[in-house]
């Protein structure tokens, strides 16, 4: 997948990486995206980040780990 074939999500920064993966559908409630950042199945741009009070910037790129291969958001400031 190339950069370009990232879809981005318009968000006010700052936003900590619980509430983005909440926001951009990659969890379905806030204790889900908790869940899924625990365990390590989360990355930001390419390392795992078990922080869900972690503070995303721009063009961040966060994945979810799945069977079939991550699913990737970018972050873009409003």
């Amino acid at each position: 997948m190339t950069d370009t074939a990232i879809p981005s999500i318009e968000v006010r920064l700052p936003i900590k990486l619980g509430q983005f993966v909440k926001l951009a559908s990659l969890a379905a409630s806030g204790a889900e995206a908790r869940e899924l950042i625990e365990a390590g199945d989360i990355s930001v741009n390419g390392r795992v980040e078990t922080r869900r009070g972690s503070a995303l910037a721009e063009g961040d790129v966060v994945a979810l780990a799945q069977p079939r291969g991550a699913l990737r958001v970018r972050v873009t400031s409003l």
